[in-house]
């Protein structure tokens, strides 16, 4: 009699994650993959003991296709929250949570309401707009609009950016971000409040899958990385400035190629654009920069400190590059081991505005306050602080403009997020050109499912 062959089930060894390219959800170049999905896809694979595999998909149609053919373990793509992913879906905890807003180009005579538009919405196929749409048709008979299944929503915002698209609906988030790169992107009225984003998991035979991300989820919350994510990726974002954001654009082109060697050549351990960012906010690029409280150059140095990196000639833009960066070294080095290395640069610039001792006495507020005195995003609620007499009577080095030092650091890192943009274009295109490539030469590219 033959014995019955038992299937042996090989141990799981990795957590594969669907997801689309985003600079808020994913995004690898050069200096390493980041995105607030991609961490935290990355937290939960550890927390599994599993190896982590990101797998890009050139639409949110080929994500549902993939997840129900079990190509992937979970969506982690920026998604919302909505009733119809409900019913297809198992759903995740919130991540964060964003308004749905229409988006239009700046000279477009700003709609007073959804009915008094003067052309065509187009939203991404499959996306929460969809459903926010077809319940606002309800009591709005005369609504319509046009679905875009081969492009994103960065794609959409840079067709409105550029006056190819009338209409568009986008996460606030997105808008906020995209707006630092397309400024003539405008905010019209928000369509719908507070919306939870979250991953997606298949219906069926995802309970363990589903209790461990709960448990995860809870871990984190509790520690503080969803707190520090949000701020890390959004929150420096909010404060827009058209005008800023348009002559630092221009800057770009006219100015930085003349430093950016420069900038390469002395930024050490640094991201040059995180040095070049810092140059901008000090002087704008300008090498003749001057202040009336004596701080000169590119990298607006004070007479003290250029003798200290041993700088002869303020004015000199080469050398003044060279000396902000050989300061703005020695802050980074100065800062305790336990500030993460994803923040440090943060503490390290709020030193290089207002001065090591302020930030120390920030730092130390901070823990009597029952705050993290090594999180960024609790520093710069105490910061401004230190401008308050009960405050800073307290402190060793007593009063500084707090308030400064945060927008200052602010300021830079979304002059920072803008030259990555601009840096990365190219690589994203290629990487999206690459997925729908692939899927084009294996015939596996998946039918869309119907609009919800």
């Amino acid at each position: 009699m033959e014995q019955k062959q038992v299937a042996v089930i090989e141990p799981k060894t990795e957590l594969v994650v669907g997801t689309l390219f985003g600079p808020q959800i994913y995004f690898s170049s050069g200096q390493g993959e980041s995105g607030y999905d991609y961490e935290m896809a990355a937290r939960f694979a550890k927390y599994l003991n599993l190896e982590l595999k990101m797998m890009p998909f050139a639409n949110i149609s080929e994500l549902y296709g993939a997840l129900r053919a079990g190509k992937i373990d979970i969506i982690a793509a920026g998604l919302a929250d909505t009733p119809s992913r409900r019913e297809k879906y198992r759903v995740g905890p919130p991540l964060y949570r964003v308004n749905q807003v229409l988006v239009y180009r700046q000279g477009t005579r700003p709609p007073k309401d959804i009915n008094d538009l003067e052309g065509d919405i187009t939203v991404i196929t499959d996306s929460s707009f969809v459903d926010t749409l077809s319940e606002l048709q309800k009591s709005n008979p005369n609504l319509m609009w046009k679905q875009e299944k081969d492009k994103d929503s960065e794609e959409l915002l840079a067709m409105i950016a550029s006056g190819d698209l009338q209409y568009t609906i986008a996460d606030s988030t997105s808008l906020d971000i995209n707006r630092r790169f397309m400024p003539e992107l405008r905010e019209g009225a928000v369509l719908k409040e507070k919306q939870p984003v979250v991953w997606l998991l298949p219906p069926n035979n995802s309970d363990r899958l589903m209790s461990k991300l709960l448990a995860f989820w809870h871990i984190e919350k509790r520690s503080g990385t969803l707190a520090h994510l949000n701020e890390k990726y959004f929150a420096h974002v909010r404060r827009f400035d058209y005008v800023d954001t348009r002559a630092f654009i221009r800057a770009i082109d006219n100015k930085l190629p003349k430093y950016q060697e420069t900038f390469e050549k002395y930024a050490g351990d640094i991201d040059w654009r995180k040095l070049a960012a810092t140059a901008y906010q000090e002087s704008h690029w300008n090498p003749n920069a001057r202040s009336p409280t004596g701080v000169r150059g590119l990298m607006m140095l004070t007479l003290p400190t250029a003798k200290q990196v041993g700088i002869e000639n303020r004015l000199d833009p080469y050398q003044s590059i060279q000396g902000g960066a050989k300061y703005l070294n020695s802050m980074l080095e100065r800062l305790p081991e336990s500030i993460p290395e994803s923040q440090r640069m943060w503490f390290a610039l709020a030193s290089y505005n207002i001065g090591f001792g302020h930030v120390e006495d920030a730092r130390k507020l901070a823990q009597s306050m029952g705050l993290n005195p090594s999180a960024w995003r609790d520093i710069k609620e105490v910061l401004p602080l230190l401008q308050k007499r009960k405050h800073y009577k307290k402190t060793r080095y007593g009063y500084a403009r707090g308030n400064e030092a945060v927008h200052y650091v602010d300021s830079i890192r979304r002059y920072y997020d803008t030259l990555v943009w601009i840096d990365n274009q190219n690589i994203l295109l290629d990487l999206k050109s690459d997925v729908t490539q692939t899927a084009d030469n294996s015939g596996q590219t998946m039918e869309g499912a119907q609009p919800q």
